[in-house]
């Protein structure tokens, strides 16, 4: 069990990114309430392991409830950087806070690919020296009602997640679904250790060591995106959206930034010469009206007006 002690403190932060500043105070309540609700449950799993560990003299779970602990701060991390991320934005950050999000997640995948080495580390130990794992009827209980709690988390968030309309929600849902699977590797591995084969304990931690590491690399993936301005939409697409509009002969220089909900646009877009001021300014209006509407994550359109010259 020590090999796969880091396991469940990493797969929290998955999605964090995927949530917006400006969500709905009210829902975000909300959200904020199921999302304290798997805390206590974390902790309460937590506390049952340190328990059993320190009263058995059981190492490997003493250390794995701390770990769990540490599963439950990451939760507690999580509250705090959404609340930052939906504050509104100020006079030092016009375009809002969003992306301090985006910074924890960089965070959370330095400590991801911490504890993947950690745990190749106690692979290799395993596979090299006598490894002694110490399994009893408890620790199976342990185990199951963990595995219970992952289920009934998973079935709560995606019920609420559908609910609130949350994406963040329903993807920590799938994440959580992720730790079932997990719990039932363990499961199993317990299983193989009580029947003589401790050596699985070994291999299975090497298997979700490299699970980890994919997992830490497609986080930073997703938080460079981000923080490098990276396209978010297809430009050939809101080119066909714009042209839409009677009066706008052309479109170009059409940019896209931000997180994959909360998107900013700016483009140029040609009207006849002898437009005037005031139905340019309508024409801008109904440019940023069009691309909201076939495009709900877009949340800013900056329309910068030209004349339209033809090439006769």
């Amino acid at each position: 069990m020590k090999t796969i002690g880091f396991l469940q403190k990493i797969f929290y932060f998955k999605e964090l990114s995927n949530f917006v500043y400006n969500y709905p105070m009210q829902r975000l309540k909300k959200v904020r309430r199921v999302l304290t609700y798997t805390l206590v449950l974390n902790l309460a799993v937590a506390v049952a392991k340190i328990i059993y560990g320190y009263l058995t003299n059981s190492i490997s779970m003493f250390s794995d409830g701390f770990h769990s602990f540490f599963d439950g701060t990451s939760n507690v991390i999580g509250l705090a950087s959404i609340w930052l991320a939906s504050q509104p934005p100020d006079k030092n950050h016009p375009y809002g806070h969003k992306k301090y999000e985006t910074l924890s997640t960089i965070a959370i995948a330095v400590l991801i690919f911490i504890a993947g080495i950690e745990i190749l580390k106690k692979a290799y130990h395993g596979f090299t020296e006598v490894h002694i794992v110490e399994v009893t009827s408890l620790s199976f209980i342990i185990m199951a009602v963990t595995l219970l709690i992952n289920m009934w988390v998973m079935t709560y968030e995606k019920k609420k997640g559908l609910e609130l309309k949350s994406d963040f929600l329903l993807a920590d849902a799938l994440h959580t679904k992720t730790d079932i699977f997990v719990s039932l590797s363990v499961i199993i591995s317990l299983i193989a250790v009580k029947t003589g084969y401790p050596v699985i304990d070994s291999i299975a931690a090497v298997v979700i060591a490299v699970f980890i590491g994919r997992m830490g690399f497609e986080i930073l993936k997703s938080a460079a995106e981000v923080l490098t301005d990276a396209a978010r939409l297809d430009s050939l697409e809101i080119n066909n959206v714009v042209l839409q509009i009677q009066g706008i002969r052309e479109c170009h220089e059409i940019r896209t930034r931000g997180k994959e909900d909360s998107i900013h646009i700016d483009l140029h877009v040609l009207v006849d010469p002898e437009v005037q001021i005031q139905k340019a300014h309508e024409l801008s209006h109904s440019v940023e009206e069009i691309i909201k509407k076939n495009f709900p994550s877009v949340v800013d359109v900056i329309v910068h007006i030209e004349p339209y010259e033809s090439e006769t």
